[in-house]
Protein backbone atom coordinates (compact mmCIF):
# COMPACT_ATOMS: atom_id res chain seq x y z
CA UNK A 1 0.00 0.00 0.00
CA UNK A 2 2.95 2.66 0.60
CA UNK A 3 3.99 1.72 -2.67
CA UNK A 4 0.75 2.88 -4.14
CA UNK A 5 0.59 5.78 -1.96
CA UNK A 6 4.07 6.78 -3.00
CA UNK A 7 3.08 6.52 -7.04
CA UNK A 8 -0.05 8.35 -6.54
CA UNK A 9 1.68 11.56 -4.64
CA UNK A 10 4.81 11.20 -7.42
CA UNK A 11 2.02 11.42 -10.05
CA UNK A 12 0.55 14.45 -8.69
CA UNK A 13 3.60 16.22 -7.91
CA UNK A 14 4.50 15.76 -11.87
CA UNK A 15 1.43 17.21 -12.74
CA UNK A 16 1.98 20.22 -10.48
CA UNK A 17 5.52 20.46 -11.80
CA UNK A 18 4.49 20.26 -15.49
CA UNK A 19 1.71 23.42 -14.85
CA UNK A 20 4.56 25.68 -12.89
CA UNK A 21 6.71 25.57 -15.66
CA UNK A 22 4.10 25.68 -18.55
CA UNK A 23 3.02 29.08 -19.54
CA UNK A 24 2.31 29.66 -21.74
CA UNK A 25 0.00 26.78 -22.69
CA UNK A 26 -0.07 25.09 -26.61
CA UNK A 27 -3.31 24.27 -25.95
CA UNK A 28 -6.66 21.47 -25.14
CA UNK A 29 -7.15 18.32 -27.00
CA UNK A 30 -9.14 15.05 -26.66
CA UNK A 31 -8.90 11.65 -27.87
CA UNK A 32 -10.97 8.24 -28.22
CA UNK A 33 -9.58 5.38 -28.60
CA UNK A 34 -10.41 0.94 -28.98
CA UNK A 35 -8.68 -2.06 -28.83
CA UNK A 36 -8.00 -4.94 -26.57
CA UNK A 37 -7.50 -5.77 -22.41
CA UNK A 38 -5.82 -9.17 -21.11
CA UNK A 39 -6.82 -9.56 -17.51
CA UNK A 40 -3.76 -11.49 -15.41
CA UNK A 41 -4.58 -14.84 -14.00
CA UNK A 42 -5.83 -13.69 -10.45
CA UNK A 43 -5.15 -15.69 -7.08
CA UNK A 44 -8.45 -15.45 -5.54
CA UNK A 45 -10.10 -17.05 -2.29
CA UNK A 46 -13.38 -18.45 -2.17
CA UNK A 47 -15.35 -18.88 0.90
CA UNK A 48 -18.62 -18.92 2.72
CA UNK A 49 -20.40 -17.86 5.65
CA UNK A 50 -21.27 -21.60 5.70
CA UNK A 51 -18.08 -21.54 6.63
CA UNK A 52 -15.66 -23.23 3.65
CA UNK A 53 -12.50 -21.97 2.37
CA UNK A 54 -10.47 -22.38 -0.68
CA UNK A 55 -8.51 -20.95 -3.44
CA UNK A 56 -9.66 -20.27 -6.34
CA UNK A 57 -7.57 -19.27 -9.44
CA UNK A 58 -9.81 -17.17 -11.90
CA UNK A 59 -8.77 -17.48 -15.57
CA UNK A 60 -9.75 -14.53 -18.14
CA UNK A 61 -10.78 -14.53 -21.83
CA UNK A 62 -8.72 -11.63 -23.93
CA UNK A 63 -11.66 -8.96 -23.97
CA UNK A 64 -12.47 -5.59 -25.37
CA UNK A 65 -11.77 -1.82 -24.10
CA UNK A 66 -13.07 1.43 -25.24
CA UNK A 67 -10.97 4.67 -23.94
CA UNK A 68 -11.85 8.92 -24.08
CA UNK A 69 -9.35 11.46 -22.83
CA UNK A 70 -9.22 15.12 -22.69
CA UNK A 71 -6.53 16.96 -21.65
CA UNK A 72 -3.81 19.90 -22.04
CA UNK A 73 -0.99 20.25 -23.76
CA UNK A 74 2.02 22.48 -22.00
CA UNK A 75 5.15 24.06 -23.82
CA UNK A 76 7.65 21.90 -22.87
CA UNK A 77 5.97 18.64 -24.10
CA UNK A 78 4.22 17.94 -20.76
CA UNK A 79 1.00 16.92 -20.98
CA UNK A 80 -1.92 16.86 -17.97
CA UNK A 81 -5.26 14.33 -19.10
CA UNK A 82 -8.35 13.11 -17.61
CA UNK A 83 -9.41 9.48 -18.96
CA UNK A 84 -12.29 7.21 -18.97
CA UNK A 85 -12.08 3.84 -19.42
CA UNK A 86 -14.22 0.83 -19.68
CA UNK A 87 -13.17 -3.18 -20.16
CA UNK A 88 -14.87 -6.36 -21.05
CA UNK A 89 -13.39 -9.62 -20.22
CA UNK A 90 -15.60 -12.62 -19.93
CA UNK A 91 -14.10 -15.34 -17.08
CA UNK A 92 -12.48 -18.54 -18.98
CA UNK A 93 -12.53 -20.25 -15.42
CA UNK A 94 -12.96 -20.33 -12.10
CA UNK A 95 -10.23 -23.45 -10.66
CA UNK A 96 -11.27 -24.97 -7.85
CA UNK A 97 -15.11 -24.35 -7.39
CA UNK A 98 -17.79 -26.88 -8.05
CA UNK A 99 -20.09 -26.40 -11.10
CA UNK A 100 -18.05 -22.84 -11.88
CA UNK A 101 -19.30 -22.00 -15.33
CA UNK A 102 -17.23 -18.68 -16.35
CA UNK A 103 -18.88 -15.20 -16.06
CA UNK A 104 -18.13 -11.90 -16.80
CA UNK A 105 -15.84 -9.07 -15.57
CA UNK A 106 -16.87 -5.26 -16.17
CA UNK A 107 -14.70 -2.45 -15.14
CA UNK A 108 -15.43 0.95 -15.70
CA UNK A 109 -12.12 3.50 -14.92
CA UNK A 110 -11.61 6.95 -13.84
CA UNK A 111 -7.83 8.36 -14.29
CA UNK A 112 -5.83 11.46 -14.26
CA UNK A 113 -2.72 11.21 -16.23
CA UNK A 114 0.71 12.91 -16.72
CA UNK A 115 2.30 12.51 -20.06
CA UNK A 116 5.92 12.93 -21.36
CA UNK A 117 5.78 13.50 -24.82
CA UNK A 118 9.36 12.92 -27.27
CA UNK A 119 9.25 13.93 -30.69
CA UNK A 120 11.16 11.56 -33.08
CA UNK A 121 10.35 13.14 -36.43
CA UNK A 122 8.11 15.75 -37.75
CA UNK A 123 5.11 12.98 -37.43
CA UNK A 124 6.39 10.90 -35.23
CA UNK A 125 6.61 10.97 -31.13
CA UNK A 126 6.62 8.50 -28.66
CA UNK A 127 4.90 9.14 -24.91
CA UNK A 128 5.69 8.06 -21.50
CA UNK A 129 3.40 8.79 -18.55
CA UNK A 130 1.58 7.42 -15.64
CA UNK A 131 -1.93 8.14 -13.98
CA UNK A 132 -3.56 7.32 -10.64
CA UNK A 133 -7.35 7.35 -9.81
CA UNK A 134 -10.19 4.85 -9.17
CA UNK A 135 -11.57 1.48 -11.03
CA UNK A 136 -15.39 0.43 -10.43
CA UNK A 137 -15.53 -3.75 -11.24
CA UNK A 138 -18.48 -5.79 -11.75
CA UNK A 139 -17.98 -9.58 -11.21
CA UNK A 140 -20.18 -12.34 -12.50
CA UNK A 141 -19.25 -15.96 -11.58
CA UNK A 142 -21.36 -17.21 -14.04
CA UNK A 143 -23.54 -19.10 -11.63
CA UNK A 144 -25.15 -16.92 -9.23
CA UNK A 145 -22.72 -14.95 -7.58
CA UNK A 146 -23.21 -11.07 -9.04
CA UNK A 147 -21.42 -7.84 -7.43
CA UNK A 148 -19.45 -5.22 -7.84
CA UNK A 149 -16.75 -3.54 -5.90
CA UNK A 150 -14.72 -0.09 -6.51
CA UNK A 151 -10.80 0.71 -5.53
CA UNK A 152 -7.89 2.39 -6.00
CA UNK A 153 -5.81 1.81 -9.16
CA UNK A 154 -2.76 3.16 -10.89
CA UNK A 155 -0.99 2.67 -14.71
CA UNK A 156 2.27 3.09 -16.58
CA UNK A 157 1.48 4.47 -20.25
CA UNK A 158 3.46 4.15 -23.21
CA UNK A 159 2.33 5.44 -26.61
CA UNK A 160 3.18 6.11 -30.11
CA UNK A 161 1.29 8.72 -32.18
CA UNK A 162 2.06 9.89 -35.80
CA UNK A 163 0.50 13.70 -37.12
CA UNK A 164 -1.93 12.58 -39.94
CA UNK A 165 -2.68 16.38 -40.27
CA UNK A 166 -2.18 19.21 -38.59
CA UNK A 167 -4.65 18.60 -35.55
CA UNK A 168 -5.51 15.02 -35.77
CA UNK A 169 -2.76 12.45 -34.75
CA UNK A 170 -3.19 8.80 -35.09
CA UNK A 171 -2.31 7.13 -31.58
CA UNK A 172 -0.99 3.67 -30.55
CA UNK A 173 -1.21 2.79 -26.73
CA UNK A 174 -0.49 0.14 -24.19
CA UNK A 175 -1.37 0.40 -20.46
CA UNK A 176 -0.95 -1.42 -17.49
CA UNK A 177 -3.85 -0.99 -15.12
CA UNK A 178 -3.23 -1.95 -11.33
CA UNK A 179 -6.03 -1.92 -9.10
CA UNK A 180 -6.40 -2.82 -5.29
CA UNK A 181 -7.72 -6.29 -4.25
CA UNK A 182 -11.31 -6.16 -4.56
CA UNK A 183 -14.37 -8.15 -2.64
CA UNK A 184 -17.08 -9.67 -3.94
CA UNK A 185 -20.35 -11.15 -1.98
CA UNK A 186 -23.17 -13.51 -3.26
CA UNK A 187 -26.18 -13.20 -1.07
CA UNK A 188 -28.25 -16.71 -1.42
CA UNK A 189 -30.89 -17.86 0.69
CA UNK A 190 -29.20 -19.30 4.08
CA UNK A 191 -25.50 -18.64 3.36
CA UNK A 192 -23.14 -15.29 1.81
CA UNK A 193 -20.39 -16.33 -0.59
CA UNK A 194 -16.99 -14.29 -1.15
CA UNK A 195 -14.67 -13.82 -3.89
CA UNK A 196 -11.18 -11.96 -2.07
CA UNK A 197 -9.03 -11.70 -4.92
CA UNK A 198 -5.34 -10.23 -5.19
CA UNK A 199 -4.70 -7.01 -7.09
CA UNK A 200 -6.18 -6.40 -10.88
CA UNK A 201 -3.78 -6.48 -13.67
CA UNK A 202 -5.29 -5.46 -17.04
CA UNK A 203 -2.72 -4.83 -20.11
CA UNK A 204 -4.61 -2.76 -22.57
CA UNK A 205 -3.46 -2.32 -26.34
CA UNK A 206 -5.32 0.67 -28.16
CA UNK A 207 -5.48 2.73 -31.48
CA UNK A 208 -7.14 6.00 -32.07
CA UNK A 209 -7.22 9.44 -32.94
CA UNK A 210 -6.01 12.74 -30.96
CA UNK A 211 -7.62 16.04 -31.64
CA UNK A 212 -6.30 19.26 -31.32
CA UNK A 213 -9.32 21.21 -29.97
CA UNK A 214 -7.49 24.89 -31.45
CA UNK A 215 -5.06 25.14 -33.92
CA UNK A 216 -1.64 26.76 -32.88
CA UNK A 217 -0.93 30.40 -33.99
CA UNK A 218 0.85 30.40 -37.08
CA UNK A 219 2.05 33.53 -38.73
CA UNK A 220 3.02 33.37 -42.53
CA UNK A 221 4.40 36.76 -43.61
CA UNK A 222 6.09 37.92 -47.04
CA UNK A 223 8.04 40.80 -47.10
CA UNK A 224 7.44 43.21 -49.68
CA UNK A 225 8.90 46.65 -50.09
CA UNK A 226 7.89 49.65 -47.91
CA UNK A 227 4.93 51.47 -49.39
CA UNK A 228 6.04 54.99 -49.96
CA UNK A 229 3.81 57.99 -51.55
CA UNK A 230 3.44 57.11 -55.33
CA UNK A 231 4.94 60.14 -57.30
CA UNK A 232 3.69 61.23 -61.01
CA UNK A 233 4.64 59.85 -63.11
CA UNK A 234 5.09 56.25 -60.84
CA UNK A 235 8.79 54.96 -60.50
CA UNK A 236 9.70 51.50 -62.06
CA UNK A 237 8.20 48.62 -59.87
CA UNK A 238 10.77 47.04 -57.50
CA UNK A 239 11.14 43.32 -56.50
CA UNK A 240 10.19 41.91 -53.28
CA UNK A 241 13.57 40.57 -51.44
CA UNK A 242 12.67 38.68 -48.53
CA UNK A 243 9.79 36.25 -48.06
CA UNK A 244 9.56 34.15 -44.81
CA UNK A 245 7.68 31.06 -44.48
CA UNK A 246 6.57 29.61 -41.15
CA UNK A 247 6.30 25.87 -39.94
CA UNK A 248 3.81 24.01 -37.92
CA UNK A 249 5.28 22.40 -34.12
CA UNK A 250 8.10 19.61 -35.60
CA UNK A 251 6.91 20.09 -38.74
CA UNK A 252 8.69 20.04 -42.27
CA UNK A 253 5.43 20.13 -44.75
CA UNK A 254 4.09 23.44 -45.90
CA UNK A 255 0.93 24.78 -45.13
CA UNK A 256 -1.87 26.57 -47.28
CA UNK A 257 -1.03 29.81 -46.51
CA UNK A 258 3.24 29.13 -46.80
CA UNK A 259 2.84 27.40 -50.53
CA UNK A 260 0.98 30.57 -51.18
CA UNK A 261 4.57 32.49 -50.12
CA UNK A 262 6.47 30.31 -51.97
CA UNK A 263 4.40 30.38 -55.26
CA UNK A 264 4.79 34.47 -54.30
CA UNK A 265 8.74 34.06 -54.06
CA UNK A 266 8.53 32.01 -57.42
CA UNK A 267 6.56 34.64 -59.44
CA UNK A 268 8.57 37.53 -57.96
CA UNK A 269 11.71 35.67 -59.12
CA UNK A 270 10.36 35.12 -62.61
CA UNK A 271 9.05 38.80 -62.82
CA UNK A 272 12.10 40.82 -61.75
CA UNK A 273 15.03 38.22 -62.82
CA UNK A 274 17.07 36.30 -60.09
CA UNK A 275 20.03 34.94 -60.32
CA UNK A 276 20.60 33.56 -57.28
CA UNK A 277 17.81 32.00 -54.41
CA UNK A 278 19.05 31.45 -51.03
CA UNK A 279 16.63 29.44 -48.66
CA UNK A 280 17.54 29.28 -44.70
CA UNK A 281 15.82 27.34 -42.51
CA UNK A 282 15.36 27.59 -38.96
CA UNK A 283 13.68 25.82 -35.91
CA UNK A 284 13.09 26.45 -32.25
CA UNK A 285 14.02 25.24 -29.24
CA UNK A 286 12.28 22.14 -28.69
CA UNK A 287 14.45 18.90 -28.92
CA UNK A 288 18.19 18.69 -29.08
CA UNK A 289 20.04 20.74 -31.13
CA UNK A 290 20.98 17.99 -33.44
CA UNK A 291 17.48 17.29 -34.12
CA UNK A 292 16.63 20.65 -34.88
CA UNK A 293 19.61 20.94 -37.07
CA UNK A 294 18.76 18.39 -39.43
CA UNK A 295 15.06 19.34 -39.00
CA UNK A 296 15.76 22.74 -39.80
CA UNK A 297 17.78 21.22 -42.99
CA UNK A 298 14.82 19.32 -44.15
CA UNK A 299 12.56 22.39 -44.27
CA UNK A 300 14.54 24.23 -46.28
CA UNK A 301 14.92 20.83 -48.62
CA UNK A 302 10.93 21.21 -48.97
CA UNK A 303 11.24 24.78 -49.60
CA UNK A 304 13.66 24.07 -52.16
CA UNK A 305 11.89 21.44 -53.91
CA UNK A 306 8.48 23.59 -53.87
CA UNK A 307 10.29 26.27 -55.87
CA UNK A 308 11.68 24.11 -58.11
CA UNK A 309 8.19 22.69 -59.07
CA UNK A 310 7.03 26.55 -59.23
CA UNK A 311 9.06 26.74 -62.80
CA UNK A 312 12.21 27.79 -60.87
CA UNK A 313 15.78 25.79 -61.96
CA UNK A 314 17.18 23.90 -59.06
CA UNK A 315 20.59 25.14 -59.87
CA UNK A 316 19.72 28.54 -58.97
CA UNK A 317 18.57 28.02 -55.20
CA UNK A 318 20.68 27.11 -52.81
CA UNK A 319 19.30 25.55 -49.28
CA UNK A 320 20.53 25.59 -46.25
CA UNK A 321 19.37 25.22 -42.41
CA UNK A 322 21.03 26.98 -39.40
CA UNK A 323 18.67 25.06 -36.46
CA UNK A 324 18.45 27.03 -33.42
CA UNK A 325 21.37 29.46 -33.40
CA UNK A 326 19.64 31.92 -34.97
CA UNK A 327 16.07 32.64 -33.41
CA UNK A 328 14.21 34.92 -34.37
CA UNK A 329 12.43 35.36 -30.92
CA UNK A 330 15.03 35.02 -27.91
CA UNK A 331 13.48 31.82 -25.75
CA UNK A 332 14.45 29.59 -23.27
CA UNK A 333 15.69 26.25 -23.91
CA UNK A 334 12.62 23.50 -24.61
CA UNK A 335 10.05 26.33 -25.59
CA UNK A 336 7.93 26.19 -28.68
CA UNK A 337 7.84 29.56 -30.53
CA UNK A 338 6.08 29.77 -33.69
CA UNK A 339 8.35 31.96 -35.38
CA UNK A 340 11.19 30.37 -34.86
CA UNK A 341 9.78 27.38 -37.02
CA UNK A 342 10.46 29.16 -40.38
CA UNK A 343 12.63 29.69 -43.62
CA UNK A 344 13.66 32.79 -45.39
CA UNK A 345 13.45 33.33 -48.84
CA UNK A 346 16.36 35.58 -50.22
CA UNK A 347 15.72 36.52 -53.54
CA UNK A 348 19.61 37.71 -55.44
Amino acid sequence: MRSKLLFAASTIALAWAGQAAAEPANGWYMGLEGGGNWVSENDATFSTSLPTSGPARIEFDTGWTGIATAGYAFRGNWRVEAEAGYRHNDVDAINGIANSAGGELNTTSLMGNVLYDIPLTDRMTVSLGAGAGAVHTQFDDGVIDQDEDTAFAYQGIAGLSYAVSPRTDLTMNYRYLRSDALEFQGRHAGHTDFYDTDDVQNHTVTIGLKFDLYPDQETVVASTAPMVDAPTPPPPQTAPKQFLVFFGFNRSDLTVEAQGVVADAAAAAKQFGSARIMVVAHADTVGSQQYNQRLSERRSSTVRKALVSQGIEANKIEASGRGETELLVQTADNVKEPQNRRANIELQ
